[in-house]
């Protein structure tokens, strides 16, 4: 079982942060005509409410399993994440939009105050970061609110650089065109998670090497063929895996050693936690590992 080690109050603290540079970049990007200031400003808008999603995710799913969510509510935290990375989708779109807007019509930018409130921005998303990080490879959930702040991180660091630029050399076009930088930098880390989280909500199979799962079963004693396997993940850590085996008639007490030896080899070996098996006797040996339509997907 994975735990994350990001508390409450960790989440309180990052949040709370979040909310303190929103302000402070609005009134200062409003006040320098920065638009990478005022982008910052709504995408650290956007974190405090991921954040807080994060935390109720978090919480969501460590609530235990009941006759109407028997796996539990894992899930929760992969919504959360698609959530929050497509919305980081969302923000980049939105950036490089207003940064061709106001490539159009350039404006005169204050490349002193700029800097001030991008340092202080970028000190808080590090404090951040920091608070985060902990669980930040652990869960996909925490991940996603992780990226966002570290992105937010990268955001000051470039404002910071453009806003120097800017004091010494009025160059109007620096501030949209470094918008587009950072929207295409969120938009980057943004993606991985949401075809992950995608996938795992459409219980796409998990990368297995279903070949060496197939020849490690039958250097089982008493396994002559499996058929009928399905894979699928029930969050980023939790991969469940059903098989059918044809043996030879036996007891049942003699099966189940089969079913012991199945499961130590499947969670030892690949890693997978839950195994589904049903024996059978008088199937025809010949049966595929996957259904026809899904041998074609597998290249089977």
């Amino acid at each position: 079982m994975h735990e994350n080690n990001v508390t409450g109050k960790r989440f309180l603290a990052v949040t709370l942060l979040n909310a303190g540079i929103t302000i402070v970049e609005l009134l200062g990007g409003l006040a320098a005509g920065s638009l990478a200031l005022l982008s910052d400003a709504f995408h650290n808008l956007g974190d405090s409410v991921s954040i807080v999603l994060s935390y109720v995710a978090q919480v969501i799913s460590k609530k235990p399993e009941t006759n109407r969510q028997t796996f539990g509510y894992r899930r929760a935290e992969i919504l959360s994440a698609l959530v929050n990375a497509a919305f980081l989708l969302v923000i980049a779109v939105f950036l490089t939009l207003e940064a061709i807007r106001r490539l159009r019509h350039l404006q005169p930018v204050n490349g002193q105050l700029m800097t001030i409130v991008a340092v202080v921005g970028l000190a808080a998303n590090f404090i951040s970061a920091y608070l985060l990080h902990a669980g930040s490879h652990e869960s996909l959930n925490i991940k996603a609110t992780y990226l966002h702040v570290l992105s937010d991180a990268l955001a000051s660091v470039a404002v910071i650089i453009a806003g120097v630029i800017l004091i010494f050399y009025p160059i109007s076009w620096l501030d949209p065109v470094l918008t587009v930088a950072v929207a295409i930098y969120i938009a980057y880390e943004a993606w991985p998670i949401v075809k992950q989280t995608v996938n795992i909500l459409m219980e796409s199979a998990p990368v297995l090497d279903y070949d060496a799962i197939k020849a490690d079963l039958l250097k089982i004693d008493g396994i002559k063929s499996i058929h009928h396997i399905h894979a699928w993940s029930v969050d980023e850590h939790r991969v469940m895996f059903s098989l059918h085996i044809v043996c030879a008639d036996a007891k049942l007490s003699e099966i189940d050693k089969l079913y012991d030896q199945i499961d130590q080899l499947m969670l030892n070996k690949y890693g997978i936690c839950h195994v589904t098996i049903q024996a059978e006797c008088h199937r025809d040996d010949g049966e595929k590992m996957f259904d026809t339509h899904e041998d074609e997907q597998h290249g089977m």
